[in-house]
């Protein structure tokens, strides 16, 4: 009996979602736990992988909206599985003749891992027509990377072809004069949307300014950063002194690390901080757990395995909900000064932006100092400007100061 494919629970505020890629084709043979679909929801975008080996046989087309619990596929376990519909059996061939053993056949070169290429590699290659197999990848042991496979899209060839067209044939080209293209927005990019709306008309947001001097971060870092790598296996960013010195300041100014459920004040007694991450399918707010209780290279860590999973699409509901203070750092993409939108029930958001060199007058004289703008924005229905501009003011002496991080003041 074939095995049923169906869609997984995600979550109990999650009951649709739209299958938006197959990642084999109809009657392709599977391995057990092969990636099958990729699945976007409001909230999340996840993959279904399969049960157990076999031949695979759709239920769905992609782009479809589909139910939790729904069956997109079946399975035919076995040696002896059926082939995909349409398609007669190949007659057995007759048992060759007897010939005089041939010269040994040179041995195949390896395959270029596609058991081990990542979701976002699968996905890029999908979305740009480009076989792995066909790039020389650059990654560790000769594995081809997200980047190699935009590089060789990028490169001045004939537009590629989806990998199940015939080669005999060139994909159309566009319509001549065509000015725009119309497609639907996903249900993820659709919930944010939502979501920031609804934070803009539900709360009375403010957003207060303030510059940091990075001088003494920067200086800790570069002094650092080689001792830092060897013992935990990752670079000191700059994020891990932000969350830790916005901790500080939460412990000193708690209405900030509030949230309002209609006539009551929240004050939670935790420090669960979201960062922010932006990935093809929009930005994502995964939640650090405990960041009180964890040091540099825990915060590090936690922050690496949580954006990493997050742009490979494997962040759950669970990794989303919970979290009572957000940071966003828009200066990677070199963002000088914004307003951060807050990410409700949350009452307040810190951005980060880009550090740049600036004139700044220190002991009387000017001087060129790395500085960034940091903005808080905040829900003034909670949150008091005098205790907004104390927070903020608080990250800045943190952060001027790192040795206060180490002492914990």
């Amino acid at each position: 009996m074939p095995l049923e494919v169906k869609i997984p629970p995600m979550g109990e505020s999650i009951s649709t979602g739209i299958l938006a890629k197959w990642h084999v084709k109809d009657g392709d043979t599977v391995k057990r736990d092969q990636p099958l679909f990729e699945l976007e929801t409001d909230k999340i975008t996840s993959e279904g992988n399969a049960e157990a080996a076999g031949v695979i046989t759709f239920k769905v087309a992609a782009g479809a909206e589909v139910r939790i619990g729904q069956v997109v596929a079946t399975i035919e376990t076995g040696a002896a599985a059926a082939p995909p519909p349409g398609q007669a059996p190949a007659p057995a061939a007759p048992p060759p003749a007897p010939a005089p053993s041939p010269a040994p056949a040179p041995t195949a070169a390896p395959q270029p891992a596609a058991a081990i290429l990542s979701p976002a590699v699968r996905r890029v290659a999908g979305e740009t027509g480009i076989d792995p197999a066909s790039v020389a990848g650059t990654g560790k042991a000769g594995r081809v990377t997200k980047g190699d496979i935009l590089l060789a899209s990028a490169a001045p060839v004939s537009p590629a072809r989806p990998p199940a067209a015939p080669a005999a044939q060139p994909p159309a080209a566009a319509s001549p004069g065509e000015r725009q293209t119309r497609r639907k927005l996903s249900p993820l990019r659709q919930r944010i949307a939502e979501r920031l709306v609804s934070a803009q008309h539900g709360a009375a947001l403010l957003t207060t300014f303030n510059e940091v001097n990075m001088a003494e971060v920067m200086a800790l870092r570069a002094k650092y950063q080689e001792d830092f790598v060897k013992r935990n296996g990752l670079k000191l960013g700059f994020m891990s002194f932000f969350v830790k010195a916005v901790v500080q300041a939460l412990k000193e100014v708690p209405s900030i690390n509030s949230q309002l459920e209609g006539d009551t004040l929240v004050l939670n007694n935790f420090y669960d901080i979201g960062v922010a991450v932006s990935t093809e399918k929009g930005l994502m707010v995964p939640v650090i757990r405990g960041c009180d209780g964890l040091d540099m290279a825990g915060v590090e860590k936690a922050i690496a395995e949580i954006a990493a999973r997050a742009r490979e699409g494997k962040v759950t509901l669970a990794d989303l909900e919970g979290g009572t203070f957000t940071i966003t750092n828009g200066g990677t993409f070199g963002s000088l000064l914004s307003t951060p939108i807050i990410n409700p029930p949350q009452s307040a958001i810190l951005g980060m932006h880009a550090i740049n060199d600036r004139p700044v007058a220190i002991a009387g004289q000017v001087v060129i100092r790395p500085m960034m703008y940091v903005a808080l924005t905040y829900d003034h229905r909670v949150i008091d400007g005098r205790e907004a501009v104390t927070f903020l003011v608080k990250v800045k002496q943190e952060i001027e100061d790192p040795s206060r991080l180490l002492l914990g003041l």
